[in-house]
């Protein structure tokens, strides 16, 4: 498996510097990874720097806790395609959905997606699966799958629970097959990767990437996986 061709290298602290993007976006070009994700202020410099190479940008909108309005989101997502992003990664309104207002997801989404697809955009829907029940992850994936998203991505890194094989699992059996997955959050070992990959995952969103391709384990590191 070239597991590299599945990977979004990914850097999204709040202390990220112009420094470490430079970096992952070199290791990008090095490794072939799918793109890197990184915050919106270096998107343009992210394009300028994988210029001509494979690599897609990818970046995120209303991180990483969602409850920013529909508007703002709009406003981040105009943005970000201005600075020319390929791929936009967005939380949903969680704080919505916990007070079971899926109309206003509803909303939401259809508010947003005709705008990027409109663009030629990927868009990547964030529902954080670790803080949600497997029937609130299923109500997405029946939501998203039939609004026609690009993927649906199961976590930020900022929950107290990331990516799991078992939410992998549940959202194939439940999303479309025209729907793609992406895991991420807490995954540091090719062993991990693999796995989600096998449960469905059609992207693996880490800061651990060349740990990963080279298959080394980070087990002892410490500190949130973005």
């Amino acid at each position: 498996m070239n597991i590299a061709s599945y990977i979004d290298h990914t850097v999204l602290k709040p202390t990220t510097t112009i420094t470490e993007v430079k970096k992952i976006c070199e290791e990008a070009i090095q490794y072939q990874f799918a793109a890197v994700c990184i915050p919106p202020l270096f998107v343009k410099e992210a394009k300028r720097l994988t210029a001509n190479t494979s690599v897609k940008v990818a970046t995120v909108i209303g991180f990483p806790f969602g409850y920013s309005a529909i508007e703002a989101k709009m406003a981040e997502i105009i943005l970000a395609m201005v600075d020319d992003a390929d791929e936009l990664d967005m939380v949903i309104n969680i704080a919505a959905l916990k007070n079971n207002d899926w109309q206003y997801l509803a909303n939401e989404i259809n508010t947003i997606l005709p705008i990027v697809h409109h663009q030629k955009k990927i868009l990547k829907i964030i529902i954080e699966s670790g803080i949600l029940t497997d029937e609130e992850i299923i109500r997405c994936c029946t939501l998203y799958g039939t609004a026609g998203v690009d993927f649906l991505k199961t976590s930020t890194g900022y929950a107290e629970k990331g990516a799991t094989i078992e939410a992998v699992e549940l959202m194939k059996k439940n999303l479309p097959d025209t729907i793609k997955i992406k895991a991420s959050g807490g995954i540091k070992t090719y062993s991990f990767a693999k796995q989600l990959i096998d449960a469905g995952a059609s992207r693996i969103g880490c800061s651990a990437s060349v740990a990963i391709v080279s298959s080394l384990s980070l087990n002892g590191n410490s500190g949130i996986d973005y």
